[in-house]
């Protein structure tokens, strides 16, 4: 075997220990939540959470920090408002970040970080509730803390049992943990998120079709007793390849497309009824759906055109996946 193999083999099997204990400590820590101990000190701090009128202040040092950080961002693009601080700065004047409104989630997993010492007295004095996430129940941050989540005791995947790795991926599921129940205690929608993100790709994968679709003149429309033939210059002057047909009421009662048009111009005379030669139950969407669910519909339909309506069917508007594509939406 030459070296370039010995070295993959070795490190593939490091890759899977590294795996298998990592599961494992998930494992554990589903167990754990499962149990009354920790189950109900997850309950109570979504709750107190929710309740809270002010911040999330999210703390932590050294790897435990930057896992922090990482809750703290969840929380924000889910709806919860919350802020890292970093225990060191804390010391330095920062202290002054916490309000009497806010809750404090201090993550270590040895409960005796000494840098949030600060950050531990100040919320005794002042009363601000302190939630602390740790593997040592009888630890000095545990036993400041007004709810204690106590995480398993787990192995650590670096060979040497010392850096975090095993610990810090405890400690990050933990975070969104309670990032997504609050998501849910808060009722938190496709809609709001799309708020916080407005940018990139996913900020196109939560466009609505409303956001995109062609309106008012730019919707090619008949009425179901006009003619082939104004339905055929209708369809000429807008760029969608179709028209809608509708009722007296404006309600959506059938499409007319090139491929009709194709099929019908031969045999039959242009001054037809389009409603002898519409497409019935044409492919619709609301102004809601998402952007991504409508290049679904598209794609499952085989049409390149979806009809927006309203409750009841009134037609609104109208969106070509060329739209959706331009969008961003892929």
């Amino acid at each position: 075997m030459i070296a370039s193999q010995v070295f993959s083999t070795r490190s593939s099997a490091s890759a899977l220990k590294t795996l298998d204990i990592e599961m494992k400590a998930l494992s554990r820590l589903r167990d754990a939540i499962r149990s009354p101990q920790l189950g109900m000190a997850v309950e109570a701090a979504i709750q107190a959470i929710v309740e809270t009128p002010g911040r999330v202040i999210v703390t932590g040092m050294g790897k435990s920090g930057h896992i922090a950080s990482k809750i703290a961002a969840t929380m924000r693009s889910t709806g919860t408002s919350a802020l890292y601080l970093h225990p060191g700065e804390a010391s330095h004047g920062d202290l002054g970040i916490i309000t009497p409104e806010d809750i404090v989630l201090a993550i270590t997993w040895s409960g005796e970080t000494l840098e949030l010492g600060d950050i531990l007295h100040y919320c005794r004095q002042r009363g601000i509730k302190l939630i602390v996430a740790t593997a040592r129940a009888e630890s000095t941050a545990a036993q400041a803390a007004d709810i204690c989540l106590v995480m398993p005791q787990v192995r650590e995947a670096c060979p040497n049992e010392l850096a975090p790795t095993s610990s810090t991926t405890l400690q990050l599921v933990l975070g969104d943990v309670l990032s997504v129940a609050l998501i849910e205690a808060r009722g938190f929608t496709s809609s709001d998120f799309r708020m916080f993100h407005p940018g990139g790709r996913l900020g196109a994968q939560l466009l609505e079709v409303g956001q995109i679709m062609g309106t008012g003149e730019a919707v090619p429309r008949v009425h179901s007793h006009a003619s082939v033939k104004s339905a055929t210059i209708e369809m000429s002057l807008k760029r969608y390849g179709c028209t809608a047909v509708v009722d007296q009421a404006g309600v959506l009662v059938g499409a007319f497309t090139d491929g009709d048009l194709r099929r019908c111009i031969a045999v039959h005379d242009l001054n037809d009824t389009i409603g002898l030669h519409m497409s019935p139950r044409p492919v619709t969407a609301s102004a809601q759906t998402l952007a991504s669910e409508a290049l679904r519909l598209l794609n499952e339909n085989a049409v390149s055109v979806l009809f927006v309506v309203e409750d009841g069917g009134k037609l609104t508007g109208i969106v070509h996946m060329h739209d959706i594509v331009r969008a961003g939406v892929v």
